[in-house]
């Protein structure tokens, strides 16, 4: 898919196609018309330096859509004088890679480079991105791709090392302003809205700009008398789907974000991810095992009740269903945000699974083992077992460990919320289990 963005000068040529997009009409003619990414295009950017120097090195444009991958690229060759191929991973295959690479190599011949453009380029799978090696090497092409999704995750390790990952930023209300000042100039007019309204346009765009040129098309192609306030803009136009796969990084960033927002105790920011991910089609029970680790893991014994809100919320979700028993959703994610954190389970847990693993064949002291036959009595299972409940205070402060193995520390309890309650106890053992030992 084609992007953006910037705008061309009033008295530039006009475009071949008055009928084309408004979006297609704003494209840029040069890389300083486009808005938005100063980062790279700027005499410091990636970019400005390669446009400087006339010459290019492969590159993987990273970036939610209509931030302008394609326009970007197709301007990059034209500054450095290349002849520019693309090519959509979406449509094509093996066969027309190789007229690409056949065709570049012809023109090779006469000393014409190419920059081979390959839209969605994470959606070749292994084995054709293996296919570009040999001619990225060669030089036979420059490669630019374009991908929405995080190469680290998509893309072959052999091509990410041959090609610069240059990261464009989703656009910001400032950039977005600049399109739609430059759409008004190229129309004539100017947008029939509120200050409000342009804000909740811009707002709605959520960085794609061209998204937002194709919703003030809609705009101008609307007989429009009075300036529509936000209200009446939402009615005329369709609600934005939020852009979120649920099996990409987008997910993972937003789980991300919800769960350090929850260890950080921000209550505010942890309901704005939870409703972020759910708004967008996010399966609420994923939401909720999530919630879960997270009660075992950041809360624990500081605040035993959060895994049972979380259970609780489990099952009112299971028994209300949506939209209902989201409310559940959003009650065991505040409580979590709000109560008081230790992660000294998870690390106890850690701690004592590795040391089980390095001293798993240990046997346990004979005095707390089961003797269940007379042969196992005789050979001095269970004998001087201490019952504790028989013991001064219930607590015989006898020792449970491996004879070749000395007492350790797993768990620390922190003096945060239930744990600190639960510090005094072991404190309180350890004083007579100490005593014990020096009588």
């Amino acid at each position: 898919m084609a992007d953006l963005f910037g705008s061309i000068e009033t008295n530039a040529t006009p475009p071949e196609r008055a009928d084309a997009p408004l979006a297609d009409r704003l494209r840029p003619r040069t890389l300083a018309d486009v808005v938005g990414q100063e980062h790279l295009t700027g005499p410091d950017g990636a970019i400005g330096r390669m446009v400087a120097a006339g010459r290019l090195s492969s590159i993987l444009f990273w970036g939610p859509p209509g931030t302008g991958k394609t326009t970007i690229s197709r301007l990059l060759a034209d500054a450095v004088g290349m002849r520019f191929e693309p090519i959509s991973a979406v449509f094509s295959g093996v066969a027309d890679l190789k007229k690409v690479f056949a065709a570049a190599r012809d023109h090779a011949r006469i000393g014409q480079k190419t920059l081979l453009f390959v839209d969605e380029i994470h959606r070749f799978n292994r084995a054709q991105q293996d296919s570009f090696l040999p001619f990225v090497e060669d030089g036979t092409v420059t490669l630019v791709g374009a991908t929405t999704e995080n190469p680290s995750f998509e893309l072959n390790a052999a091509l990410l090392s041959r090609a610069q990952v240059l990261i464009l930023r989703r656009l910001d209300a400032v950039a977005l302003e600049q399109l739609l000042a430059r759409a008004e100039a190229l129309i004539g007019l100017p947008l029939p809205l509120t200050r409000q309204a342009r804000e909740a346009l811009i707002a709605s765009a959520d960085g794609d700009g061209r998204f937002l040129l194709n919703q003030a098309e809609t705009l101008y192609s609307v007989a429009i008398t009075e300036p529509l306030d936000p209200a009446a803009l939402s009615a005329l136009l369709h609600r934005r789907v939020a852009v979120y796969d649920k099996d990409r990084e987008g997910h993972y960033n937003l789980i991300s974000a919800l769960h350090k927002s929850l260890r950080g105790s921000d209550p505010q920011a942890a309901l704005y991810y939870l409703a972020r991910m759910l708004t967008a089609g996010e399966q609420p029970l994923y939401v909720l095992r999530r919630l879960v680790r997270f009660a075992s893991e950041d809360i624990g014994l500081a605040d035993p009740q959060a895994l049972v809100q979380c259970l609780a919320a489990k099952d009112a979700y299971d028994f209300l269903g949506s939209p209902e028993g989201e409310l559940a959703i959003v009650q065991a994610c505040l409580y979590c945000a709000t109560a008081p954190k230790s992660n000294a389970s998870y690390a106890a847990q850690k701690a004592a699974f590795r040391t089980a693993r390095d001293t798993g064949s240990l046997m346990p002291p004979q005095n707390i083992l089961n003797a269940p036959t007379k042969l196992m009595k005789d050979i001095g299972y269970g004998a001087g077992y201490a019952y504790d409940h028989d013991a001064p205070e219930g607590f015989s402060g006898a020792n449970y460990w491996p004879d070749d193995l000395a007492p350790q520390i797993f768990y620390t309890p922190t003096d945060r919320g239930f744990e600190q309650r639960i510090a005094e106890r072991m404190a309180w053992w350890d004083a007579r289990r100490g005593s014990d030992e020096a009588e």
